[in-house]
């Protein structure tokens, strides 16, 4: 009797233990989850989904499950459960939840990147207070007055260096314009300054590691941007400095009007927190208008009747210019851009700059007859309902006109945009985390095409296309060749 006591006194713990299991059983049990495959332990589906692609399609691996499962299925993405949606319903959904349903989740990778109070990655008050610094620098006045002169200087500080006949990256050109661009109005850096050259060399480097494998090893990229980090945020620091030294000493610089100089007057933001403000936009601002730009100047040779119609707006425009004997643009001649904006449009949903995005149920959820359990993943697919066939005809076409109001029917097989089909048009995200730069992205990529089209004509001198990997990119740079008009 007294060996079987041990048994006697575990007996109670081992029952309490099934009962948890089986409970936690049944809970699992009454999920009804979207059909999907789970993939290899850890590794789950990921390397299949992030298997590089043409950027018009959604991919032969999204393809393939949504013909399977349909437009909610699940997964193991980034090593954890997953909830991906290609469902424009359940996308719109998510994000106009925002906070209450759910929270922006990216993986750790990106936080370790580009810091913890980076905009990307904060949730909540914090999130808020940054995108409330970030929307007063890009207010509708200053995007009216100061920034749509600082976007047409620096479009024609770059568009002026190409010459006749010449063949050139337009990728980098473009990358060029919206780094000057930034980094002179976050930072009074001048374009071409030996201390911006250095900064854009860093970032370049920075940039690889941001959409490399997470791997924090010696040679890899990931590492190396890491220490390009550190050199970026030492260079941004020496900077503030220099600005509270003059503040203090009632020497400040009046031309110095930048997120910078703003930031530090008008906000209680810890040293730490301004350097991540201003690392995260300096990379927002910089590096999907350009990818954007780089698009259109892809897509437009390919549809002549659009080159054409560009030509005849921005044509008009540059007539009443000249007889009003003004120089530069102002708002006015940017709202008469109607057809530009149509094209603007149409390289979004086509090329769809962001590919999907990451966020996390943060309660048990319900929609369309599917469990998303709380603490699961959700990936909001914006390129799969942006080619979706159901909501836009011919979805693989670049036609501008499908989202005029009237559909002036210029482009073969043209169709106009339906109203529910623009409703679920999300290329700047949605809800509470909409793009603070999203009118900002608009107005470089209208003043950049107005100069384009205005002075040049340009061919692919390779063959190349916009793949995803998953962020999207040019294998060649995409290479063209330009003639003066």
């Amino acid at each position: 009797m007294p060996d079987s006591e041990p048994i006697f006194l575990l007996l109670p713990s081992i029952l309490s233990l099934i009962l948890f299991f089986i409970l936690i059983k049944r809970k699992q049990r009454r999920y009804n989850l979207p059909p999907g495959n789970m993939g290899w332990p850890f590794l789950g589906e990921s390397i299949g989904y992030l298997r590089p692609y043409s950027a018009t399609s959604v991919g032969e691996f999204m393809h393939q499950h949504i013909s399977r499962y349909g437009n909610i299925y699940k997964s193991n993405l980034f090593g954890e459960k997953t909830i991906v949606s290609a469902d424009a319903g359940l996308n719109k959904f998510i994000l106009q939840n925002e906070g209450r349903l759910f929270e922006c989740s990216y993986p750790r990778s990106i936080g370790g990147i580009l810091g913890k109070w980076s905009m990307l990655v904060l949730v909540g008050d914090m999130h808020r207070d940054m995108r409330i610094i970030s929307l007063n620098f890009l207010s509708n006045a200053r995007l009216r007055t100061h920034l749509l002169r600082e976007v047409e200087k620096h479009t024609l500080l770059v568009l002026n260096t190409w010459k006749e006949k010449c063949i050139f990256s337009a990728r980098d050109e473009a990358k060029k314009f919206t780094f000057n661009l930034m980094a002179k109005n976050i930072m009074s850096m001048d374009p071409g300054h030996p201390e911006t050259e250095q900064l854009k060399k860093e970032y370049v480097t920075f940039m690889k590691g941001v959409v490399s494998a997470p791997l924090n090893l010696p040679g890899t990229a990931y590492r190396k941007a890491l220490q390009s980090r550190s050199t970026i945020l030492k260079f941004i620091e020496k900077k503030m400095e220099v600005r509270i030294r003059k503040m203090k000493e009632g020497k400040e610089n009046l031309e110095e009007d930048d997120l910078l100089e703003w930031v530090l007057k008008h906000s209680n933001l810890s040293t730490e927190q301004i350097l991540d403000l201003i690392l995260s936009l300096l990379f927002a601002g910089h590096e999907t208008s350009s990818v954007a730009i780089t698009l259109a100047i892809y897509f437009l040779p390919g549809c002549p009747l659009a080159i054409q119609q560009l030509r005849e707006e921005h044509l008009e425009i540059a007539r009443a210019k000249n007889q009003s004997g003004e120089t530069e643009l102002n708002w006015d001649d940017y709202k008469k851009m109607e057809f530009t904006q149509c094209v603007i449009n149409e390289t979004l949903r086509l090329g769809n700059v962001v590919r999907f995005l990451h966020r996390k149920a943060l309660k048990d959820v319900r929609y369309k007859g599917y469990d998303i359990p709380c603490g699961w993943k959700v990936l909001p697919v914006i390129a799969a309902v942006h080619l979706d066939p159901c909501l836009f005809d011919r979805p693989q076409l670049f036609n501008p006109w499908r989202w005029q109001q009237n559909n002036g029917s210029r482009g073969a097989g043209t169709t106009t945009s339906s109203a529910s089909s623009s409703n679920y048009f999300m290329p700047f995200g949605g809800g509470p985390r909409l793009c603070a730069g999203t009118e900002l992205a608009k107005l470089e990529m209208a003043v950049f095409i107005h100069h384009l089209v205005l002075n040049y004509q340009w061919e692919l001198a390779d063959t190349d296309e916009a793949f995803a990997f998953p962020f999207v990119d040019f294998p060649k740079g995409l290479p063209i060749r330009v003639f003066k008009s």
